[in-house]
């Protein structure tokens, strides 16, 4: 159940850049967690309203979930690649995206009408 949600203060991308980033980010995640793709959910949202060191420039949030426990070479490899990856497609400096990393339990996420715990 991994789960990659983009936020950005910019205008959406066209198409084929969001779905282009999208796909990435899907094939990534799976990797860095060793889990299979055919479970990873991206998402991107753009045009939010948000504010970066009091200022209204290009800004990203970034939420990655998963089920069971991230290690911090986990995180600060998912940081580097993902920060990489935003900061070339949709031109936001890495100094002005924030990533929140949270693990779940099995038994409060669902899917498919149950849960995965």
């Amino acid at each position: 159940m991994p789960l990659i949600k983009v936020q950005i203060s910019s205008i959406a991308p066209e198409q084929e850049v969001t779905q282009t980033l999208l796909k990435t980010l899907s094939s990534k995640l799976a990797n860095h967690l060793g889990k299979p793709e055919s479970y990873v959910m991206t998402m991107l949202e753009a045009g939010i309203a948000m504010t970066f060191g009091g200022t209204f420039e290009p800004v990203c949030y970034v939420e990655i979930k998963s089920i069971g426990t991230m290690n911090p070479n986990q995180t600060k490899a998912m940081s580097l690649d993902f920060c990489t990856e935003i900061t070339e497609k949709l031109q936001i400096p890495s100094n002005r995206i924030y990533i929140e990393f949270a693990d779940a339990k099995g038994a409060m996420w669902g899917w498919n009408g149950s849960t995965f715990g």
